[in-house]
C-alpha cells in the first residue's frame, strides 16, 4: 500500500486534544500573574478533579460508566503518603511514577473480575468497589493510620528544589494534570475506533475478531492510572492522605463533571470541571441553599445540553455554518444570475 505523504495525513491529536492541553500548559502561568490564595486553592481543586473525571472519560469511551475512580484516588495518595512519610521519598518524578504505577497495577486483577459486567451491572459493583476500599482504609490502622490517616506529608522536590508553597503546589498539580491528560488523549486517539466499535456493540465487535476484553482491561488501567494521579496531586495540596477524602459519593461529581462538559470530548471534561468546581464555590457562599442550587444548575444543564456543553457548542458551530455556506451560495446564486442577464 502507497503510503500518504506526511502533508496528506491527519495529525494524531484532533482539535480538542491541542486545545485542552494548551490550557493546562496556560495553568502553569497562574502562580506567576497572581499570589491571592483563593485563585491558587481554586485553581488546583479545578485541576484536580479534571484529572479524577478523566478516569470516568476513558471508561466512558467504551460506554461503561465507573464509580471506582475515588478508590484508584485513594490508592496514588496512599502510596505518595506512605513513601514520603515513611521512606522519605520526596522526588515528584518518583512519586508520581509510583502513583501511577501500583494504581495501574492493582487495577489488573480487579478488572479481569468486573470488566465482564456491563450496564447497572458495572456501576453498581465499581461503586461498591469504591466503598470496600474506604473500609479498609479506614479498619487497616497499621498501614493507613485508620481514621486518623497519614499526617505530615513532606513537601515535594524537584531536581532536589523543595516545592512548599501555594503557589509550588499549583505547579505540580498542573504537571500532574498535564501528564494525565496527555497519558489520557494519547490512548483515546491510538484507540478511538477499537473504542467506538465496543461502544456501539461490544458482542457485534467481538463477533468480527476485535478482542474487545484486552482494550478495556488497558484503558481500565490506565484510568486507574491517571486516577492515582488526581490522588497524589490531592494528598500533595492537603499533605494529608485520610479516607473521607476519597469518599464513594464524590465519584457521583467526577462523572458529573465528564457529562456536564460532554463525554465525547477530552475538552468538555477540563471545560465541564471548571465550571462545576467554580460553581459550588460560589454556592457555598449562599449556605443552606447551597445544594439545591448546584443541584438545580446540574438539572438546567442536563436538559439545556444533553450532549454535554461541548455538544451544544458543536450544534451551535454547525447551526452557523450552514447558515453562512446556505448565504454564500444564494449570493453566489444571485450574482450568476445577474451576470447572465
Amino acid at each position: 500500500m502507497k503510503e500518504l505523504p506526511a502533508s496528506e495525513r491527519a495529525p494524531f491529536f484532533g482539535t480538542y486534544e491541542k486545545v485542552t492541553l494548551g490550557l493546562l500548559l496556560l495553568a502553569f502561568a497562574v502562580p506567576f500573574l497572581t499570589r491571592n490564595p483563593q485563585i491558587l486553592s481554586q485553581s488546583n481543586l479545578i485541576l484536580i478533579a479534571a484529572t479524577a473525571a478523566l478516569g470516568v472519560y476513558i471508561m466512558l469511551r467504551m460506554d461503561l460508566m465507573s464509580f471506582a475512580v475515588p478508590a484508584f484516588m485513594a490508592v496514588g495518595g496512599y502510596t505518595v503518603a506512605m513513601l514520603g512519610i515513611r521512606s522519605g521519598v520526596t522526588d515528584v518524578f518518583a512519586l508520581a511514577a509510583a502513583a501511577f504505577l501500583v494504581s495501574a497495577l492493582c487495577a489488573v486483577p480487579l478488572g479481569w473480575m468486573i470488566l465482564r459486567l456491563k450496564g447497572v451491572y458495572f456501576v453498581l459493583v465499581t461503586f461498591v468497589l469504591t466503598e470496600i476500599c474506604q473500609l479498609l482504609l479506614f479498619e487497616a490502622g497499621p498501614l493507613t493510620g485508620g481514621s486518623n490517616g497519614l499526617v505530615g506529608m513532606p513537601s515535594v522536590t524537584v531536581f532536589g528544589y523543595e516545592m512548599y508553597d501555594n503557589s509550588h503546589v499549583l505547579m505540580i498539580t498542573a504537571g500532574l494534570a498535564f501528564v494525565g491528560f496527555l497519558i489520557a488523549a494519547v490512548l483515546t486517539r491510538a484507540l478511538r475506533y477499537e473504542f467506538a466499535a465496543i461502544e456501539k456493540n461490544d458482542v457485534l465487535a467481538e463477533s468480527l475478531g476485535l478482542a474487545c476484553w484486552k482494550y478495556k482491561a488497558l484503558a481500565f488501567s490506565v484510568a486507574a492510572g491517571v486516577s492515582g494521579l488526581a490522588g497524589f496531586a490531592l494528598v500533595n495540596m492537603l499533605l494529608t492522605a485520610h479516607p473521607t477524602s476519597f469518599s464513594p459519593l464524590s465519584s457521583v461529581n467526577y462523572i458529573t463533571y465528564a457529562i456536564v462538559g460532554g463525554k465525547g470530548s477530552i475538552l468538555g471534561t477540563l471545560i465541564g470541571a471548571a465550571i462545576l468546581v467554580s460553581a459550588t464555590e460560589f454556592f457555598a457562599l449562599r449556605g443552606e441553599l447551597s445544594p439545591g442550587l448546584y443541584g438545580l444548575l446540574i438539572i438546567v444543564m442536563t436538559l439545556v445540553a444533553p450532549g454535554g456543553i461541548m455538544g451544544l457548542a458543536e450544534n451551535f458551530f454547525r447551526r452557523f455554518g450552514k447558515r453562512d455556506s446556505k448565504a454564500l451560495e444564494t449570493k453566489v446564486a444571485v450574482q450568476s444570475g445577474s451576470g447572465h442577464s
